[in-house]
């Protein structure tokens, strides 16, 4: 599309030139324009003017300050609108009218209310592509119901299949859902640009928080139709190959294997001093160790717990032994591969000053992403956008916070 009716800003990336308006709040539908973003687009984040997106009060704060905001809202211009508000109605259409995307996660029916359904926008701009994002998609009996990736979580399969054997099921501490369902939305959003490349069409994307992670999981309903086989929680071991799981150091720490390969598990039985056990063939196929996982689970446990992590490591990266220590956050941040990498970038925050973000992911050759400020102020764009961009007048602007709809 051409012109830029709010923007200013040219951005490097592969997208570069594409519009992105993203009315949506959280995780999962904000994640799918940040990662537009991250490459080059120009994202309008949008945002009640009182109420602000709820992940200004999510999870860690420096202060007031929301870190998981200033993670994910990245890249992106923030401005506040109140689409209830007719006034709200006529600059998201005005935006709409020169857009190439939109991203939003209300109830379905919410939008149509507001006459902002995909019908009456895609009359303005035939071209757009619209996100719609929920816990239970647009159809279906669930389609009404309040969704969060901890629902998709819990329904998809996953928790079933979390925890140990005789512990509860395990509904993951951290947004999965939003996470998985975030990148299957970006990754949509692109073939759906891909499709009006070809044809000029633009569309909408159905996209639910809970079908992604049942993809994701891999084929468990159809093992369990053709096998009748239901996965059971295993704690950390494998369902297809042992030894593999987690195990306790002399100093305490916690390290992890993977035997995924036949000399994968060979090596590490070398590495314990059990060379005789790969010679006599005993564990020579994933079979004979899966029938094998307990015995093979307590003499790694053993031999492991009579030593430090440095020790067990040094001998596992001699024998080239798939395992390694179980890191956290502290250990992340001074890691030196990762540090090699430039995984985590520094950036002048104009609320937290310097601060560290993950770089942006994946790496590409030619076209890399980048970081270009952390998420800003609430309404920190509202002039730039709705004045500049739109043409409303100071007065006008000021009409519009009267009213509530900015």
């Amino acid at each position: 599309m051409t012109g830029a009716p709010w923007s200013t800003e040219r951005h490097a990336g592969p997208m570069s030139g594409l519009r992105v308006i993203d009315a949506s709040t959280l995780i999962a539908g904000p994640m799918i324009s940040t990662y537009l973003a991250d490459f080059g687009a120009d994202v309008i984040k949008l945002e009640h003017p009182v109420a602000g997106d709820s992940v200004r009060n999510f999870g860690w704060k420096a202060g007031d300050v929301s870190i998981f905001w200033k993670s994910i809202s990245r890249n992106k211009r923030a401005c506040t609108l109140n689409l209830s508000k007719p006034e709200g109605q006529e600059l998201l259409l005005e935006l709409v009218a020169e857009a190439d995307v939109l991203v939003e996660n209300f109830r379905p029916g919410t939008m149509e209310r507001w006459n902002l359904g995909y019908e009456q926008l895609a009359e303005l701009n035939p071209g757009l592509i619209m996100v719609r994002t929920t816990g239970f998609g647009q159809t279906g009996p669930y389609r009404n119901r309040p969704g969060f990736g901890t629902l998709a979580e819990a329904m998809s399969g996953v928790a079933a299949v979390l925890g140990e054997p005789d512990g509860a099921p395990i509904v993951p501490p951290f947004p999965l859902g939003d996470g998985v369902a975030g990148l299957y939305g970006a990754m949509a959003t692109l073939m759906a640009l891909r499709h009006r490349d070809q044809t000029g069409e633009g569309q909408y994307i159905d996209l639910s928080l809970w079908e992604p992670l049942i993809a994701f999981l891999g084929p468990q309903v159809t093992a369990y139709e053709q096998t009748g086989v239901l996965e059971q929680r295993n704690g950390s071991r494998g369902y297809f190959t042992a030894p593999r799981n987690v195990y306790r150091t002399a100093d305490d720490k916690w390290l992890t294997i993977s035997t995924s390969a036949q000399s994968t598990a060979d090596r590490l039985l070398e590495a314990i001093g059990r060379r005789d056990l790969v010679e006599e063939g005993r564990y020579s196929t994933h079979a004979k160790r899966n029938a094998h996982a307990d015995e093979l689970d307590g003499m790694i446990a053993d031999w492991v717990r009579q030593r430090p992590a440095d020790e067990v490591l040094a001998l596992w990266e001699q024998h080239a032994v798939t395992g390694c220590a179980i890191f956290d956050a502290a250990d992340l941040a001074v890691d030196p591969h990762l540090e090699a990498r430039g995984t985590f970038v520094e950036l002048e925050d104009d609320e937290l000053g310097p601060m560290r973000l993950t770089d942006v992911l994946p790496r590409l050759s030619a076209s890399p992403g980048k970081l270009r400020h952390p998420g800003r102020r609430m309404g920190a764009d509202n002039e730039a956008v709705f004045g500049d961009g739109l043409g409303r007048s100071p007065e006008q602007l000021s009409a519009l916070r009267a009213s509530g709809a900015i």
